[in-house]
């Protein structure tokens, strides 16, 4: 058998093209329908059919039948499991449209994929299994169409063959689909019942069901009406790159995400305010009268102004927002959980920021759409947050701009993508509070003292001596004429953070809160010395990043915990030992050890008194104590 594509009646470049999602739970049929609309509309080349016949035969689950899922579950793990994991992308073209159709993974685990090819589409196709009816995955995946701008979605009924094509399954299940969808804000709902198997109402109208009267698949993506492109909307051009090949030319490298510019046209840095005009738009083929959203360009200006990376450029008079705090919908994608506090990298768009999730207001329900009160956000939870970054972001809300109001959490560390946000709007705390200058700086004040500012930074488990060697660091220091200020975690728990507890989330708020405090210490001139447990790297380089990398020194007070739990000297690892603290660092919850501190105190080698000396040569070395 040969298959070839249809003859197109219009050039493929002259059509508009649909992007689509197909997503659900496991085993609905996605990859299988993806297929079957491939095939059907003899998308499918003669040598392509033959290896899916092959295949179908080796990893096939549809008996002697071709399994079309074959086509799309292009990985070998996939194929062996029966299971998408990947998002696959597959385009294809008929005589009225082009299409770009993303096959989403069902699985829970893989939330982050489906996520992502969502982000893209134009309308989703929620399969359902007529046997199973709305599942929670269906209203997970439902919703997060529905966060991510979807407006338009088919229910697709797959399976109705295997029960006998029951119109009142079918109705059954659209009401259903209805009633949760209500509130999604979607715009249309067109429900399908169809056997992807079979190909029953998927590109030809199926002969069993001649109950329904509706449009089949393929007709209904032909003929729906979704504005397409981003041409129309405001101008944002994020600048990706500065070009500078010589002393004479200077170029703005990037792609524009949405709107049109031309030659001429006065512009504007988002962030800073400043205008120019354009005074040059330049591609590899020669220069550009105008260009719009999707071109990839160079954009030189008349004007020397401080342009970098991350920069917007728009129109004077539709200025994007610019704030350092906003409020959004986040979807945590990692098995470590989002607390609030913990800093993370932030890329929006071309922008990368560090910020951190400040408060989460609530999390969603996705089987009810209830809001319900969360200290942090689990795997696939999905939680209407306020945010904050170290530096203004420029940005849309989601609604009005995909690409300028969507943002990515990335861990600082493993630099895995773990969260994903849509910005709703700006906090106006931003625009009313400013930084205000000062007449007096830390220099000023540390010059008054004759030292130079630092925070003192002591890391270790329960018992390791922290505290004790941080004291006598102190006393030598004071004896020394040197001004200094011990915070100890203990004696901060009776005052500042009286009100935390031993939670993940009040653990990070504890140090966030701390690292605040010895900022501002220093910043009077002050030579801080801090002992915390701290047992997290991320909530250690936060105050780092905060205080400065020159001025931070940690000191790893490095003591076995054989040796802490044989010393115990606050009874701590009895009560552990007899159950009455859970969540222990160091028994049942993780201490991350520093991997390169300033100061390394081992002290089954060496005495108390030697490790305080140690730390007060090596502040001497650097020339702290005679500023």
């Amino acid at each position: 058998m040969f298959v070839k594509p249809a003859t197109e009646a219009v050039p493929a470049r002259t059509k508009d093209q649909l992007r689509f999602i197909t997503c659900g739970s496991v085993d609905d049929g996605k990859s299988t329908l993806i297929g079957r609309l491939l095939h059907d509309s003899k998308m499918i080349y003669h040598d392509q059919l033959t290896v899916l016949e092959r295949d179908s035969i080796k990893h096939g689950s549809a008996g002697n039948d071709i399994d079309f899922a074959l086509l799309v579950d292009g990985l070998e793990a996939e194929r062996e499991q029966g299971i998408t994991i990947d998002v696959a992308y597959r385009f294809f073209t008929t005589p009225r449209r082009s299409f770009m159709v993303a096959d989403a993974p069902g699985h829970e685990q893989y939330t982050r994929n489906m996520a992502t090819g969502a982000s893209h589409a134009q309308l989703a196709i929620i399969l359902i299994d007529a046997r199973k009816g709305v599942m929670v995955q269906t209203r997970r995946h439902s919703f997060i169409c529905s966060l991510l701008g979807i407006r338009h979605v088919v229910l697709a009924v797959n399976k109705i063959d295997l029960v006998a094509y029951n119109k009142e399954c079918f109705d059954r299940i659209a009401l259903d689909y209805l009633a949760f969808a209500a509130g999604l804000g979607f715009t249309s709902i067109v429900p399908v019942p169809i056997s992807a198997r079979y190909g029953d109402n998927v590109v030809d109208r199926s002969a069993h069901a001649n109950w329904y009267d509706g449009p089949c698949l393929l007709e209904h993506l032909e003929s729906i009406d979704i504005p397409s492109g981003t041409a129309g909307q405001a101008f944002r051009f994020p600048v990706q790159w500065v070009n500078r090949p010589n002393p004479d030319f200077r170029g703005y490298a990037g792609t524009v995400a949405s709107g049109r510019i031309s030659a001429g046209d006065e512009i504007v840095v988002a962030a800073s305010g400043r205008t120019t005009r354009i005074k040059r738009i330049v591609t590899h083929d020669g220069d550009l009268v105008g260009a719009e959203a999707g071109d990839a360009v160079t954009i030189t200006l008349e004007d020397e102004i401080d342009i970098g990376r991350g920069d917007i450029l728009s129109r004077p008079d539709d200025r994007p927002k610019v704030a350092d705090q906003f409020a959004a919908y986040v979807i945590w994608m990692d098995n470590e959980p989002l607390a609030p506090g913990r800093n993370y990298v932030l890329r929006i768009g071309s922008q990368t920021i560090i910020g951190s999730i400040t408060a989460i207001r609530h999390r969603i329900d996705v089987n009810t759409c209830e809001h319900l009160a969360a200290g942090m956000l689990s795997l696939n939870e999905i939680g209407f947050c306020d945010v904050a970054t170290a530096m203004p972001a420029v940005f849309d809300p989601y609604e009005l701009n995909r690409k300028t109001g969507s943002f990515i959490f990335i861990d600082r560390y493993t630099n895995r993508t773990v969260g994903a946000g849509m910005i709703a709007f700006p906090l106006r705390r931003d625009t009313n509070i400013v930084r205000q200058a000062l007449s007096v700086d830390r220099r000023e004040r540390a010059a008054l003292k004759n030292q130079k500012p630092c925070v003192i930074w002591f890391t270790g488990l329960s018992g390791a001596g922290k505290t004790t060697i941080a004291n006598l660091v102190d006393q030598k220091l004071c004896g020394m004429s040197r001004h200094t200020m011990l915070l100890d975690g203990d004696n901060l728990r009776h005052g500042l953070n009286a009100d935390l507890g031993f939670s993940e989330t009040d653990r990070v708020e504890n140090i966030r809160r701390v690292g605040e405090v010895a900022k501002l210490m220093a910043d009077s001139g002050l030579i801080v010395i801090c002992s915390f447990i701290s047992p997290s790297r991320a909530e250690r380089d936060r105050v780092r990043g905060l205080v400065g990398k020159d001025e931070f020194i940690e000191v790893f007070v490095d003591t076995p915990i054989e040796e802490c739990a044989r010393r115990d000297p606050k009874g701590l690892y009895s009560k552990v030992k007899s159950g009455q603290i859970k969540n222990f660092t160091g028994i049942d919850s993780c201490y991350e050890a520093p991997t390169t501190p300033e100061i390394h105190l081992r002290t089954m080698e060496q005495t108390l008194e030697h490790s305080a000396e140690a730390v007060v040569d090596v502040l001497m070395a650097r020339s702290i104590l005679n500023g």
